[in-house]
C-alpha cells in the first residue's frame, strides 16, 4: 500500500504530480497550491481578512440567487485549473469563484474542480501574500478564457474600506486595469444590476 504524503511548509517548491497534492495531507494553518507542478504553500490568513471575505462571499451569494441566469454558484476558496502550462499542473486557489453554468443538476459526487470554471475570481491580499495576488495570478488567470474579471481586494489600511483593482478581459489580454479607491463602489456590466460597496457598515 502506498504512503500518502503529509505536506508541511518544509515542502515549499517540491515537485509534485497532481495525484499526490489532492490525496495528501496536510499540516493545518497553511493553504497549498500547486503551481507549474511544485508546491507554494502560504499562511491561513487571520481572522480579519475572514471577515471581509464573508462579506464578499455573501454579496456574491445574494446576487446569485436573484439573478441565476448570470452566475448560479460562488465557492471559496476554490480551486481553478489552468490550461496549456508546459511545466506542469497548476491549480491556483483563489478566495472566491463565481461561476455561470455550475451543473446544479448533477450529484455532487460527479462534479470535480477540473470540471468547472469560473466567470469572476476575486482575491483578498493578505500581507503574505500580497506579490501572488498582485503578480503571481494575473498571468495565470488571463490564461483561463472563462475568466472575465479578477478582482483584487486590497484591505491593508483598513479592512473596513479596502480598495479595489479590477482586470477585465478584453480577447486575449486584461484591460488597463481599474481602481476603485478605499471604501468606494464598484458595477460592472458583466453583472448587471450588481453594486459591489467596499464600505462596511455594521
Amino acid at each position: 500500500m502506498k504512503t500518502r504524503l503529509y505536506l508541511t511548509p518544509a515542502d515549499q517548491g517540491r515537485n509534485l504530480s497532481l495525484e499526490e497534492f489532492e490525496t495528501a495531507d496536510s499540516q493545518e494553518g497553511y493553504r497549498y497550491e500547486l503551481i507549474r507542478g511544485r508546491l507554494e504553500v502560504s499562511p491561513i490568513p487571520d481572522l480579519p481578512h475572514e471577515r471581509l471575505l464573508d462579506r464578499l462571499r455573501d454579496i456574491l451569494k445574494a446576487y446569485a440567487r436573484e439573478h441565476p441566469e448570470v452566475i448560479n454558484a460562488v465557492f471559496g476558496p476554490a480551486r481553478v485549473f489552468v490550461p496549456g502550462i508546459e511545466e506542469g499542473v497548476t491549480a491556483p486557489e483563489p478566495d472566491l469563484a463565481a461561476y455561470q453554468n455550475f451543473p446544479q443538476d448533477l450529484p455532487e459526487e460527479d462534479v470535480n474542480w477540473r470540471d468547472i470554471s469560473p466567470l469572476v475570481v476575486v482575491e483578498v491580499i493578505s500581507p503574505d501574500t500580497a506579490d501572488k495576488d498582485l503578480e503571481r495570478n494575473v498571468p495565470l488567470y488571463l490564461q483561463v478564457p472563462t475568466i472575465r474579471e479578477y478582482w483584487i481586494v486590497d484591505p491593508r489600511r483598513s479592512y473596513a474600506r479596502p480598495s479595489l483593482l479590477v482586470y477585465r478581459r478584453r480577447g486575449q489580454k486584461w484591460q488597463k486595469p481599474i481602481r476603485v479607491k478605499a471604501g468606494g463602489t464598484y458595477t460592472s456590466h458583466l453583472l448587471p444590476g450588481f453594486t459591489l460597496d467596499l464600505a462596511h457598515r455594521a
